[in-house]
């Protein structure tokens, strides 16, 4: 049976290997990105520091679809355009980006996930 310090320990090895993996995939892959004039205005609206960085990882590791559909809707300017992104990337960055949102998504839900696991009693004293 796996204990509470034992999810936490996976959640944050997770969240650990996401925060290097953003410092990698933004200095590699998005920085060459913002200094082309042909993608400097297509990898999203960017709230914070390092926002853009997560809205190409999003474009990489997600189905072209679903990049597409959100184009579309009324918010399309909070993403980064698929097309471009897909167009000025290689391989090894959408390999980069991919690995990278899905350890940042998935340690966030892990996180998440104990919070309320913890707070229905699973884990009992």
């Amino acid at each position: 049976m796996i204990t509470e310090f034992d999810f936490f320990i996976i959640a944050f090895i997770d969240m650990l290997i996401a925060c290097v993996l953003f410092v990698i995939f933004g200095q590699v892959t998005v920085r060459r990105l913002r200094k082309k004039p042909e993608t400097r205005d297509h990898l999203g609206l960017e709230f914070a520091s390092g926002w853009d960085i997560l809205n190409v990882a999003q474009v990489l590791a997600i189905p072209r679809s679903w990049s597409k559909r959100m184009e579309r809707s009324p918010l399309a300017a909070l993403n980064a355009k698929s097309d471009v992104i897909f167009q000025y990337t290689n391989r090894f960055d959408k390999i980069l980006g991919c690995i990278f949102f899905w350890s940042f998504a998935s340690s966030g839900t892990l996180l998440i996930l104990l919070v309320i696991l913890s707070r229905l009693g699973v884990w009992a004293e």
